[in-house]
């Protein structure tokens, strides 16, 4: 760490991270096959998730770091309210389960700041966190995910890293600017006529990549496309159908793929609980009671 680093702060999508580590070492192996500690522990994602950790506080010279988990989707505000949302996702493997459980107990031990917060999702959780550092502390704030939902909260402090075309990237709202001709808020309209497969979001049918984006940039809304639909562009016109079945679609989507970024919590939380310097030595006790091995380039 650079002693004249001013704060910075890491946020974690837990599930995210975990569960790719955890798919890429597992592919093509039953569980059978996968590697346990000496006490039957399944340890491939963990693994993956602390090293990639670690080289991230390395890499981005981070101060302070908050890892975000998701609670069971059934839980979930949106599906409580929405009993078709995420309805379509496969059960998770036991073994991704069981490492969800270790991961937090180590994380717990390594005394990094961690939350699940029922009936809020990581999104919610990461989405209120980067509001309050970005707004009060005004300092980088750099999420951890390959979700592109993301996007909306990307702002001159907030950055997102994922991994593109194989290489990893820090992707900022200059990025976005760039690409999309857009502002990072009217991100949620394109994904509400979009709609997300994944999380089982209708959007608009028949309306698809080449049309959300255009509509999204000439009319700036979800809300101002519906009140501009009888004087619609020519271009857009064969879209007046689609648009006008699905309108009651556009306004759920909207409200399923906005993360909130005002949870109450957040507000108060004194974010130097976020803090994190890592120890080696402890961390490597914390590691050798799991029995994983990670380089570390930490002093």
């Amino acid at each position: 760490m650079n002693a004249i680093n001013k704060e910075k702060l890491l946020v974690i999508d837990g599930f995210n991270l975990l569960s790719r580590g955890y798919f890429a070492t597992a592919y093509n192996r039953t569980e059978d096959q996968l590697p346990r500690n000496s006490k039957g522990l399944y340890t491939n994602g963990v693994r993956v998730f602390l090293q990639k950790l670690f080289n991230l506080i390395e890499e981005h010279d981070t101060t302070h770091l908050v890892v975000a988990w998701d609670i069971k989707r059934e839980e979930t505000e949106r599906r409580i309210k929405y009993d078709f949302y995420k309805a379509s996702r496969a059960e998770l493997a036991p073994a991704l389960i069981q490492q969800h459980e270790t991961l937090k107990q180590v994380l717990d031990d390594l005394r990094i700041t961690q939350y699940t917060m029922p009936p809020h999702e990581a999104d919610d959780i990461i989405g209120s966190v980067t509001k309050r550092w970005s707004s009060e502390i005004k300092t980088d704030c750099l999420i951890y995910s390959n979700d592109k939902d993301f996007y909306q909260l990307l702002n001159e402090h907030t950055s997102q890293i994922f991994n593109q075309k194989k290489v990893e990237i820090k992707y900022t709202i200059d990025d976005f600017r760039a690409e999309f001709g857009i502002e990072p808020i009217q991100w949620i309209d394109v994904k509400a006529l979009l709609g997300d497969t994944s999380d089982n979001v209708p959007g608009v049918p028949g309306v698809g990549a080449k049309s959300a984006l255009p509509l999204i940039q000439t009319y700036e809304s979800v809300e101002n496309l519906y009140q501009q639909l009888p004087n619609i562009d020519t271009k857009f016109k064969r879209y007046i159908k689609k648009l006008t079945d699905a309108e009651e679609l556009a306004v759920v989507s909207k409200e399923l793929v906005t993360i909130n970024q005002e949870l109450d919590y957040f507000k108060m939380v004194d974010v130097n609980e976020f803090s994190y310097q890592p120890d080696y030595n402890h961390i490597l006790n914390v590691l050798n009671e799991v029995e994983i091995q990670i380089r570390l380039n930490i002093s």
